[in-house]
């Protein structure tokens, strides 16, 4: 007995296409559709299972539902003069209504039952033209990347003086805390013309803190500029 039509709708039908370079993971899109009204089993198999991954490679295919599988192909030194001899088959079967096991159903299943979809992969490298615009915009990007790196040093060298900024407060309040302690403990007269001295010695760091905080305040609308800028 012949088998059954392939009931699920396949996207592509026939080939699926890798564009290399292929130095790095390759992956196609094979788009599975059910527009059957009873759930279907299916299985994604290859010729070739060292040389790609396949996510996910078996499930359930809801009534009126599609998924979408990913093909990855790994990286490989690619031939030109090489035909890919790689093949993918979609098999499915319409899943029981009593289904509690699907790989028991897979091992139970009559060959009458089984419906399969064949595709064949294809390696295709960039054109010259490609590889001539991605030389032609190589410039432009260096030039993007240095940018994103000046503004990336510039938001560390912000977050570094916020961070001295802090600490030079807490410097600062820790002084006026100690100051008020000794103004406390000053009983007598001559308590009282040390706590004077205190007070200049507590005046002049606080002025010279305040001389500090100043200047980062003004470092910090200078980086801002130069930030304002590169974002425009």
């Amino acid at each position: 007995m012949a088998r059954p039509e392939q009931v699920l709708v396949l996207e592509p039908q026939h080939e699926l296409k890798f564009r290399g370079p292929f130095t790095d993971v390759i992956t196609a899109t094979l788009k599975l559709t059910n527009p059957t009204d009873r759930n279907v089993c299916f299985k994604v198999k290859t010729t070739a299972p060292r040389r790609y991954c396949v996510r996910p490679n078996s499930g359930i295919i809801d009534a009126g539902t599609s998924v979408n599988v990913s093909v990855m192909l790994q990286p490989f030194d690619y031939d030109p003069n090489e035909k890919s001899k790689h093949k993918f088959m979609v098999q499915s079967m319409l899943a029981p209504y009593d289904m509690t096991d699907m790989e028991g159903v897979w091992k139970e299943a009559k060959p009458e039952e089984l419906m399969d979809s064949k595709l064949r992969c294809t390696f295709e490298m960039p054109l010259e033209n490609d590889k001539t615009s991605d030389h032609s915009a190589l410039p432009k990007s260096t030039s993007v990347s240095l940018d994103d790196g000046e503004v990336k040093k510039i938001m560390e060298e912000c977050k570094r003086l916020q961070m001295e900024v802090q600490r030079l407060r807490e410097e600062n309040k820790q002084i006026r805390e100690d100051d008020g302690l000794r103004k406390r403990k000053v009983t007598s007269l001559g308590a009282s013309h040390s706590s004077s001295s205190t007070m200049a010695t507590s005046a002049m760091r606080d002025e010279g803190l305040s001389t500090r905080i100043l200047a980062l305040c003004v470092l910090f609308f200078v980086i801002g500029v130069i930030i304002g800028k590169l974002a425009l």
